[in-house]
């Protein structure tokens, strides 16, 4: 899978709001065929940034979101929300899911 972690530095004018601004392109990404998952979480450190953590099944699907109307839509209308251009890490890794985290292992009884 396609794995990707992106920090988006909102200007603090629109930080709270940056759900909802978000909201169409979250939303049509969550629906590709090929969307593993797509999921934003707000900083504890800074309020007014925003990590996104998504994942594509393979490079097809990759391809696929990038050449959406969405992510081309979203091209044009996020960045003006934006105080800098997002950072991403992005890599293919083995899988379709997350696995355990054995070193933390929770015993359920």
């Amino acid at each position: 899978m396609i794995f990707i972690t992106a920090r988006f530095a909102v200007r603090p004018e629109h930080a709270d709001r940056w759900p909802e601004i978000s909201r169409a392109f979250t939303e049509a990404t969550r629906a590709e065929a090929g969307c593993l998952w797509f999921d934003w979480s707000r900083s504890v450190d800074d309020p007014d940034e925003y990590v996104l953590v998504e994942a594509f099944r393979d490079d097809e699907a990759g391809a696929a979101h990038v050449g959406s109307d969405h992510f081309r839509a979203a091209r044009e209308e996020l960045p003006p929300y934006l105080a800098a251009t997002p950072r991403i890490v992005n890599a293919v890794v083995p899988g379709t899911d997350w696995s355990e985290l054995g070193e933390m292992s929770v015993d359920a009884g």
